[in-house]
């Protein structure tokens, strides 16, 4: 069994874990906040960190109403530009908070005055030295090159922050994502009999909106640097001005598809694309009938989940099936060729 696999199933127990030992920081966090109005939030990451960022400025200007940027590094980095941070509240994501370009951000930005953090899985790494204060997600060792549970666990961190900065968001509805987590785990055995049919995948398009849209970049990364599958990721709105031109008969498309303001757009898109007659896979929960009647499958969580907590059940079966179809393509998922855990770049 792959490292990557044994760290997905590993991820109702990080949530858990994080929850329980995060609640006192957050605590004082949500107090250290509310003596300041914020300007904007800018988020800093890259790569599976960047992918979570989206989800960020999704969830936070949804729940908070402050205006979300995220961070270009090399404005930074090679340009040497100057941004005003006043009245900006700067965050880092990096799993091994080694990311020089995300640091130099956070570096830069505390310079200017803006309260910094940085959410990471290394307490000890460059970034929790650099950000004025550090949320820690609680993945132990990652060793997969993969990137699965310490992405769930930022998404988690996220779901924090956004609580802490006084958002509409509820810790006993937070407190119920470790179980999520487990649900979605238990549709591997469905998940590994459908690997078989994309084994000679080559190309696919994954497609997701507003909070789910994250995932949809996150799967696609999945896809890419496991099982060397070029996949386009799209949002729902994007997809249908030029790029549903490309469809042709037959080509896997993946979409995450909770019921909720996103769906009916969705709906229209899939009405589209069963005339082309697409390959479609969803995404979705109980709550949803229609995603199980408009796609083609559907991998359905056994359980109504509001829009708001649906990312973080909604990837793990993407991870899933990602996994699975490497072993069936015959590659390991825990070394990608050309790559390794740590990326430093400026």
């Amino acid at each position: 069994m792959s490292r990557m696999l044994e760290e997905i199933r590993q991820q109702p127990e990080v949530l858990e874990r994080t929850l329980a030992a995060e609640s006192r920081n957050i605590a004082r966090l949500r107090n250290a906040l509310a003596k300041r109005r914020w300007r904007s939030i800018v988020l800093a990451a890259r790569g599976t960190s960047d992918n979570a960022a989206q989800f960020g400025r999704y969830l936070l200007e949804i729940t908070t109403g402050i205006p979300v940027s995220l961070a270009a590094p090399s404005i930074f980095t090679l340009y040497k530009a100057k941004v005003n941070f006043e009245d900006v509240l700067a965050v880092a994501l990096s799993q091994s908070g080694e990311s020089i370009d995300t640091n130099i951000v956070i570096e830069e930005a505390r310079r200017q005055g803006a309260l910094t953090i940085g959410i990471t899985n290394q307490p000890g790494s460059a970034l929790a030295r650099a950000a004025e204060r550090v949320l820690l997600v609680r993945a132990g060792k990652e060793r997969s090159v993969a990137a699965t549970k310490t992405y769930t666990g930022q998404l988690l961190m996220l779901y924090l922050l956004g609580y802490a900065l006084g958002g509409r968001l509820r810790l006993g509805d937070l407190e119920r994502l470790p179980e999520l987590a487990s649900l979605a785990l238990g549709l591997e055995p469905e998940i590994r009999s459908l690997a078989g049919r994309y084994r000679f995948l080559d190309h696919a398009v994954v497609v997701g909106r507003g909070l789910n849209y994250a995932n949809a970049f996150e799967f696609a990364l999945k896809l890419m640097e496991t099982c060397y599958v070029v996949a386009e990721r799209f949002s729902s709105a994007d997809f249908l001005h030029g790029p549903i031109a490309l469809i042709q008969p037959n080509l896997p498309m993946f979409l995450f598809a909770p019921s909720g303001a996103t769906w009916p757009p969705m709906a229209q898109m899939l009405e589209k694309l069963r005339s082309i007659k697409a390959e479609t896979l969803a995404f979705t929960d109980r709550s949803n009938p229609g995603a199980r009647q408009s796609a083609g499958r559907a991998i359905v969580l056994p359980r109504s989940i509001p829009e708001l907590l649906t990312p973080i059940p909604y990837i793990i079966p993407a991870q899933l099936l990602a996994a699975h179809l490497a072993t069936e393509k015959g590659l390991n998922p825990d070394r990608p060729r050309a790559l390794s855990k740590i990326t430093r770049t400026l």
